[in-house]
């Protein structure tokens, strides 16, 4: 674990905590990671932590719910509000392929939510209640609108997670997908063209559900 001068000199003490606590976390996990080893890599006092963020646990949801924060400011997700539940779907993915190949967003902080579904902790939940649930509650209102109103609430669930598991792969299995298949890349122009790819297999499979629901209602 480095323990060399501060890499965010131009920051504030709290921007440095979290910054140097991203990586610590990212490395060791949170029940390995210590205040101590933070507080050395930030160039802070150990006082700092509880000054800002009350404790450990504190910290490490500030950390969680920082970079959600930011990709949000990043890729906005907002869409016109006459656009179609398919222009919104589109969005939704678009965003969310952006958001997991983002390297100044994840590099740590995907290896920190890495940990987090092998150890969880408390600030999972806070941080499911506070920003993942929302956003889930958005792409499966979505998916709703396209399954048609009389779809099951089973089937609007699977649906709104196999659309999920699609861009997750990517990122997840990147190191898989590379030797599988070389000429995958993850440009910008590769992230566009995946969104639009993901958005056309979804709907296409929203489209047949629905129409298999419809014939057997």
């Amino acid at each position: 674990m480095p323990t060399a001068a501060p890499r965010y000199v131009s920051l504030d003490t709290k921007e440095r905590l979290l910054e140097a606590a991203a990586q610590v976390f990212a490395s060791r996990g949170f029940r390995r990671a210590t205040v101590r080893e933070i507080c050395q890599l930030a160039g802070a006092n150990l006082a700092a932590v509880n000054y800002h963020f009350r404790d450990k646990a504190g910290l490490y949801q500030a950390v969680l719910e920082d970079t959600h924060r930011r990709a949000l400011e990043k890729y906005p997700l907002e869409s016109p509000a006459d656009a179609s539940s398919a222009e919104r779907l589109h969005r939704f993915i678009e965003h969310l392929m952006f958001k997991l190949f983002d390297e100044d967003l994840t590099d740590c902080r995907f290896r920190i939510m890495a940990w987090e579904m092998i150890e969880p902790t408390p600030a999972l939940d806070a941080l499911v209640a506070k920003i993942i649930r929302p956003l889930s509650q958005r792409l499966q209102a979505i998916v709703r609108e396209l399954l048609g109103p009389a779809a099951a609430e089973d089937r609007v669930r699977l649906c709104q997670l196999s659309i999920i598991g699609q861009c997750l792969y990517h990122r997840q299995g990147q190191a898989v997908i590379s030797r599988l298949f070389p000429e995958q890349h993850y440009t910008p122009a590769d992230l566009r063209r995946l969104a639009v790819h993901i958005t056309q297999f979804s709907l296409l499979a929203l489209k047949g559900l629905a129409q298999e629901g419809e014939a057997t209602s």
